[in-house]
């Protein structure tokens, strides 16, 4: 089904923002709930060493459960939302999450809070996160007309790195000015805010088609979960992108882990002069993520991808020769480079999967790739820590972010390498352009 009459075609130059209600309602309350998750990324992990005196392991389980639902149900809530209307689940999400979050501040107050309340409320939010990012990726393709897409996805991943950047400003602020717990209301706030925008969304999906016994029996679901994965792995664009984006995290991660601890012990910084490091650095994301389709548009999207995947991380390589005064600008470039490369890519491959992916079938495919995206995070922080435990965090930086370009050779290797562009549409002998082998109640919503 085409977009929604406020999605129509480009006609105009102006901005997909001032022409397209949808969207706009959509990218506010994007970005207005990744300001709330930098600035819970901040306050959480200070409420719990701050009020429940909480040791380094039980702060990194803090950390570390708010990803393990997509190892738990990121299969199965792709399945689930090719099922659903896309805009119900993200409204259920955001309501989910907005109680979760007041309730910690809430708990505070009645002296019910513990490390368990907040390990269970980081489980619970990030089920929630699950259900929102795989519903969202599935709906904004059905918002925009194909060849809006691209502007749209790198508005969203610029405003989105730009709210980040807000929020690991202000979060410091916040929890100084009005407490740890009480700065989780904020965070509340920006989801009632999303709540609101998606609520007035005027797009509607047509209704699913009735489920039949068949797609009711017994292990329906599971045949589901295979048929996405089957699509992600058994087409050679989509397994590429999904191994070689596992791959990148647990290397970002595993460098992320012990990147603080270099900057403070090995290069004397003051926490100070780190937050300004880390907030420059992180201007490279909103760079990249209108670099993106220029640079695809001149050279071509599978080149582009290419280049922010593989050539530009290799600056990163840059990080581990930080000191001092003048070295600190091999810092600036070298992280500035993987959060340019890292927005850029993700503004391309989003795009691509949103254009090359059946339709009924985008939600359990965005939450295979994901499965294995996110999976691989809190494995990357182990293996970071571990390095810098036995080698040391400069030789474990050294390793780290070595392996961000090498995880890249992956799409080096792969068809990508091969083509111009990337392709709009699976070839007529691929795997994935064979939905008719998926149950008939999941077909095009």
């Amino acid at each position: 089904m085409p977009p929604s009459t406020g999605t129509t075609s480009r006609t105009t130059s102006r901005s997909l923002l001032l022409r397209n209600r949808d969207f706009r309602l959509l990218w506010t309350g994007s970005t207005t709930g990744k300001y709330g998750a930098s600035v819970t990324s901040v306050a959480l992990p200070l409420v719990a060493v701050t009020m429940l005196h909480a040791s380094t392991l039980q702060v990194g389980l803090l950390t570390g459960a708010t990803w393990l639902p997509w190892l738990l149900i990121g299969l199965p809530a792709g399945a689930w939302v090719d099922r659903l209307p896309r805009r119900p689940v993200m409204l259920t999400a955001d309501a989910a999450a907005l109680l979760l979050f007041a309730g910690i501040p809430v708990a505070a107050r009645l002296g019910l809070l513990s490390i368990g309340y907040l390990l269970a409320t980081a489980v619970l939010v990030g089920t929630a996160t699950v259900f929102f990012q795989t519903a969202y990726t599935a709906l904004l393709p059905l918002l925009v007309a194909p060849e809006d897409q691209a502007e749209g996805n790198s508005k969203l991943h610029g405003s989105e790195s730009a709210a980040q950047l807000a929020g690991y400003g202000s979060g410091g602020f916040l929890v100084q000015a009005i407490g740890a717990a009480n700065g989780l209301f904020v965070n509340a706030a920006t989801f009632a805010v999303s709540f609101l925008c998606v609520l007035r969304i005027k797009h509607r999906e047509p209704a699913k088609p009735a489920r039949t016994a068949t797609t009711r029996r017994r292990g329906a679901l599971a045949a589901e979960i295979r048929a996405g994965l089957r699509l992600t792995f058994g087409d050679p664009y989509l397994r590429a992108m999904a191994v070689c984006g596992g791959a990148s995290n647990l290397a970002l991660m595993a460098y992320q882990s012990i990147l603080v601890v270099f900057l403070v012990r090995e290069v004397h910084l003051a926490s100070g002069t780190i937050g300004a490091l880390m907030t420059g650095g992180g201007i490279g994301g909103i760079v990249g993520a209108f670099a993106a389709r220029r640079l695809a548009a001149r050279i071509g999207s599978a080149r582009a991808l290419l280049v922010f995947n593989l050539a530009v991380p290799c600056l990163a390589l840059l990080i581990p020769l930080t000191s001092q005064g003048f070295g600190l600008v091999f810092f600036a470039i070298g992280y500035s480079s993987v959060s340019f490369g890292v927005v850029a890519g993700n503004v391309l491959s989003s795009t691509f999967r949103q254009q090359y992916c059946p339709a009924g079938m985008l939600g359990r495919i965005s939450a295979s790739a994901s499965f294995l995206n996110y999976g691989t995070i809190p494995l990357g922080a182990v293996l970071g820590g571990a390095l810098g435990e036995a080698l040391g965090t400069r030789t474990a930086l050294w390793i780290t972010i070595a392996g961000i370009p090498a995880a890249a050779m992956l799409l080096w290797f792969s068809p990508i390498r091969r083509h111009r562009d990337l392709p709009t549409a699976p070839a007529a002998t691929g795997t994935a352009s064979r939905p008719e082998q998926v149950p008939a109640a999941n077909q095009v919503p």
